[in-house]
C-alpha cells in the first residue's frame, strides 16, 4: 500500500501527518512504531491522523512512537492548522481560524493563525485541571501540589495537572543535569499513575521557563505544547509567576509562549512543513 505523508514540526516536536480525508490508515499503532524510527523509517515522535470531523474542520488522532495513542497534543493541533491552511482541506471556511476535534472526545480546540507571523499559531487549549481524579493520580489527595515523591529514596516535589492528558511537573535547579532517561522513565511509569504520564522538568529563570520534557510513550522530545502549558500552569500554581502572564518557555527545539488564566491556557509557537512524499507500507 502507498500512502502520501506530510512531516510537520513545532519546535523540534515532529509528527507525521496523514491526510485521512483522502485515504485509510490501517493499524495506525503498528504504522506508528515502524516509521517514527529514525534510522529505518520516516522518523518522528509519532503519527497523526488528520480525519474529517462532524463538528469542526478536522479531527487529530495522534499516536506515540511506541504505538500507543495519545489523549492531546498541542504541537499536533498547530500542525494541523498549519496543514489545513496550506492544503485548503475540505470544510476550510476561514483561512487564519481553525477548530480541531481531539479524539472522539468531542472536545474542540481553536487554532488562530498569526497574521504578524505566518508558520505561528495561537491555540486556547482549555482550562488546568489540578483535580486527582481527572490527571489521574493513585494518591489519597484531592490535588497534588508540590507532593514528595520517593525518586531512587530521594523525595522530589511534583505538581500534576492535566491538559487534557496527564502531566508531572517538576521544578529543579538546572534542567541540564536531569538524568532523563533515568528519571523520566521511571516517574513516566511510577505506580502512582495508572495511565502513565508525562514528565517536566523546569527550571525558572527570571521571567521565563527553562524546559525539559519526557513524554509519554515517545521519551525525551524536543518540545511538547501540552507539557509548557502544564509547566506554566504548575508555576503559576506554585507561586512562580502571577496569573495573566505570558511566560516564555525555553525548550530544546525552541521557544514556546504560555499565558495562564482563570478561564484557560493559552499557547503560541510554530508549525512548520519540513518535506512530504510517500511511503510504501
Amino acid at each position: 500500500m502507498r500512502l502520501k505523508f506530510t512531516k510537520i514540526q513545532g519546535c523540534g516536536n515532529d509528527y507525521i501527518f496523514f491526510d485521512c480525508f483522502n485515504q485509510e490508515i490501517k493499524n495506525p499503532s503498528k504504522l506508528s512504531k515502524k516509521l517514527s524510527n529514525r534510522h529505518y523509517g520516516i522518523g518522528g515522535d509519532g503519527i497523526v491522523l488528520i480525519k474529517p470531523s462532524k463538528i469542526a474542520n478536522a479531527k487529530m488522532i495522534m499516536f506515540n512512537s511506541d504505538g500507543s495513542q495519545g489523549d492531546m497534543c498541542g504541537t499536533g493541533v498547530r500542525c494541523i492548522a498549519k496543514y489545513l491552511f496550506d492544503e485548503q482541506a475540505p470544510n476550510q471556511k476561514n483561512k487564519n481560524d481553525f477548530a480541531i476535534e481531539v479524539g472522539g472526545s468531542g472536545r474542540v480546540v481553536d487554532v488562530k493563525r498569526l497574521a504578524t507571523s505566518p508558520e505561528s499559531f495561537y491555540v486556547d487549549m482549555g482550562k488546568a485541571n489540578f483535580e486527582r481524579e481527572k490527571i489521574p493520580v493513585d494518591l489519597n489527595l484531592d490535588r497534588v501540589i508540590s507532593f514528595p515523591l520517593d525518586v531512587f529514596g530521594r523525595k522530589i516535589p511534583i505538581t500534576c495537572v492535566s491538559m487534557g492528558n496527564p502531566h508531572c511537573v517538576i521544578f529543579c535547579e538546572n534542567v541540564i543535569d536531569v538524568n532523563m532517561e533515568k528519571i523520566g522513565k521511571f516517574i513516566e511509569n511510577h505506580k502512582i499513575f495508572p495511565n502513565r504520564t508525562n514528565v517536566e522538568f523546569a527550571e525558572i529563570l527570571g521571567e521565563k521557563i527553562k524546559m525539559r520534557v519526557w513524554e509519554r510513550g515517545s521519551g525525551e522530545t524536543l518540545s511538547c505544547g501540552t507539557g509548557a502549558c502544564a509547566c506554566a500552569a504548575a508555576a503559576v500554581e506554585n507561586g512562580h509567576f502571577p496569573i495573566g502572564n505570558e511566560i516564555p518557555i525555553e525548550l530544546r527545539g525552541g521557544e514556546l509562549k504560555v499565558k495562564v488564566t482563570k478561564e484557560s491556557v493559552y499557547i503560541s509557537g510554530e508549525a512548520r512543513k519540513v518535506f512530504e512524499g510517500f511511503v510504501e507500507i
